[in-house]
């Protein structure tokens, strides 16, 4: 389905006499989804298509279901929203929304959204993930400043966390999520395809690890 685009209606061709059946597993054992909720960059912007989204990418590349709740302009930790991904069973929670943080946000809201996630699901592993890098940081000092500050606030939120017990809780850096050579992105925030695939990439190594069957 369209990425940014509302969708009327759908249709789908086939073949005369043919049969259409559900799908199989996604492979061998229950595979619960990776959930990943962030901002317009999770949402997809600006893939050239839907299926080149980086969480579209990871499905494919592990053979995994996925659940995209990346919503432009959002994405920003309300305890609301921790409520409602809790109602959520998945293998592995990724929170990606520094992009739409500054720090100070950041620093009020993500101990208590991973508290209550953890309260609802002990064991499931949860990702923080550090905005990605503006391709043109380096030559706006405010811009650089913001991720210095933001990032700061989540590796502070992080450790707290951490010293408080929380367990199965992982950090990921973002300085290099869509690369540093200016190509990765159309804007200088949003990935282009290129940007998406080096975000899958890095994505992939952190997530490998967590993602068990039963």
């Amino acid at each position: 389905l369209p990425l940014y685009n509302g969708t009327r209606f759908v249709e789908i061709g086939v073949p005369a006499g043919a049969h259409l059946q559900p799908a199989g597993p996604w492979g061998p054992g229950q595979r619960k989804p990776i959930a990943f909720y962030g901002t317009s960059i999770l949402q997809g912007g600006c893939a050239s298509r839907p299926g080149m989204c980086h969480s579209a990418i990871l499905g494919r590349r592990f053979n995994w279901p996925t659940i995209n709740l990346g919503f432009s302009g959002n994405g920003k930790m309300e305890p609301e929203l921790a409520d409602l991904l809790a109602e959520l069973d998945p293998a592995v929670y990724v929170l990606d929304c520094l992009p739409n943080m500054v720090g100070r946000e950041v620093a009020e809201r993500v101990v208590p959204f991973v508290r209550r996630l953890r309260a609802a699901h002990p064991n499931t592993p949860i990702v923080l993930v550090e905005d990605r890098t503006y391709a043109n940081a380096f030559l706006v000092p405010e811009k650089q400043s913001r991720h210095e500050e933001s990032r700061r606030a989540l590796k502070d939120a992080w450790r707290q966390l951490k010293r408080e017990g929380v367990r199965n809780l992982y950090y990921m850096p973002g300085d290099s999520l869509i690369g540093l050579d200016g190509e990765g992105t159309v804007d200088g925030s949003h990935p282009t395809d290129l940007g998406f695939m080096r975000q899958a990439e890095a994505f992939a190594k952190v997530l490998r690890p967590l993602l068990k069957t039963k």
